[in-house]
């Protein structure tokens, strides 16, 4: 299981928003102390691969924005287009 495959736990990747508010969670359960050391590394490494997975949505996101942004341009730079 590696984050830059976009997989988590159960080998599928969780939506961006449950990805994020797993993060968030973990990063408060980081900020309020008491775990141990082994404890702690492991949910910064879920941490990280939870990061990697959010990221991976976004770029997804842009690069849909970017290719529709593009679309409508070049329907609007062509003759004849409604808009």
């Amino acid at each position: 299981m590696t984050a830059a495959s976009g997989s988590s736990r159960n080998g599928e990747r969780p939506p961006y928003e449950q990805a994020r508010d797993e993060l968030t969670e973990l990063v408060k359960r980081l900020e309020a102390g008491g775990l141990t050391l082994e404890q702690s590394l492991q949910l910064w490494e879920r941490g990280e691969e939870l990061a990697a997975i959010c990221e991976e949505w976004l770029e997804g996101a842009r690069a849909r924005l970017a290719t529709a942004l593009a679309q409508h341009e070049q329907a609007q730079q062509e003759p004849g287009a409604p808009f």
